[in-house]
């Protein structure tokens, strides 16, 4: 047990991955007092896994006074309804086909249950209590695996007519390139960790068939092995043609950053995941961007700042989606 009293009442964040799932127990002021995690092992099916949950939740009830409870919140992938509290097949939970899970944990623990996609809940977390605290216009931009958007707008999360706003990743920036969000050239295939990787395995496949020196992918048969976390490795040990690879995303993500930017006209745009562990590398690459294309009134008033939460936001943008 943490060295804490009890406390007076508390919430509790529920957030689903396709890997794992976490349950964390939290009062007002953020502080978490317990957190529980377990492999999601997905092919046992949401019924089987929202069990787990109930399971573990009962168990913390036991120490922690139920009539205490004021909300649970839930962070999942997308897509979802929120305003129903239904699950709508999310690619990483395969057969969680309408799960009306808001309805299954009302009925269960008898107290108000709330919804959002993670991208949603992780902007929530930076803005209640990370990089964007005390703004009332702020974009939360993911960039991790894939590259996704919360939306915060006059001071309330914006999440559009059916949870659809913030997905930038979707966005064509050029005709053609990586593919993400299914589509050849859009941000996310720029901008996010399975798009950079594509990018160096392009780059390393032209230079080498043209028998050309490529220092971060010697020979061929190393091709498959490029991610995106061995590209920025060689590119901070100085290798240039790994820069090269940065230099493509970084000008993409200042062309994305420029149109929600001129767009919503933000306080700040927090950027999580590579762009928080490389702000040294992207920071002056974007701002040559932005500098060219966004309103300069805007981008006067716009800062681009480094998720702050880092690892930890996971502990917290359910519990934070259950303060709302």
């Amino acid at each position: 047990m943490p060295n804490r009293l009890l406390p007076d009442a508390f919430y509790l964040g529920m957030d689903i991955g396709g890997t794992k799932c976490s349950i964390v127990l939290g009062d007002k002021d953020f502080y978490i007092y317990e957190k529980i995690v377990f492999e999601t092992k997905i092919e046992r099916g949401y019924k089987v896994i929202l069990e787990e949950f109930k399971e573990h939740i009962h168990k913390l009830l036991r120490t922690y006074d139920k009539s205490k409870l004021l909300k649970i919140g839930i962070s999942c992938g997308g897509p979802l309804d929120s305003k129903n509290g239904i699950i709508n097949s999310p690619p990483n939970l395969p057969g969680w086909d309408k799960v009306p899970i808001v309805d299954i944990f009302k009925k269960t623990f008898d107290v108000d249950v709330a919804i959002q996609n993670d991208a949603n809940a992780c902007a929530i977390a930076e803005w209640m209590m990370g990089a964007g605290k005390g703004t009332q216009n702020m974009i939360f931009l993911t960039f991790g695996t894939g590259m996704g958007a919360g939306l915060i707008l006059n001071g309330k999360l914006y999440s559009g007519s059916n949870d659809l706003a913030g997905e930038i990743g979707h966005v064509r920036m050029a005709e053609d390139g990586p593919i993400g969000f299914g589509k050849a050239g859009s941000f996310e295939g720029f901008c996010s960790g399975g798009g950079i990787a594509q990018l160096g395995k392009s780059y390393a496949t032209n230079k080498l068939a043209q028998d050309k020196k490529v220092n971060f992918c010697p020979t061929k048969d190393l091709i498959p092995e490029i991610t995106s976390k061995s590209i920025f490795e060689a590119a901070i040990s100085g290798d240039i043609d790994a820069m090269e690879i940065i230099k493509i995303s970084a000008q993409y993500l200042g062309k994305g950053l420029a149109i929600l930017i001129d767009i919503l006209n933000p306080e700040c745009v927090v950027i999580g995941s590579i762009y928080s562990r490389n702000e040294q590398i992207f920071k002056p690459l974007i701002y040559e961007v932005l500098a060219k294309e966004v309103i300069p009134e805007a981008l006067e008033v716009c800062k681009i700042l480094p998720a702050k939460l880092g690892d930890k936001i996971g502990d917290y943008a359910a519990l934070c989606v259950a303060m709302q």
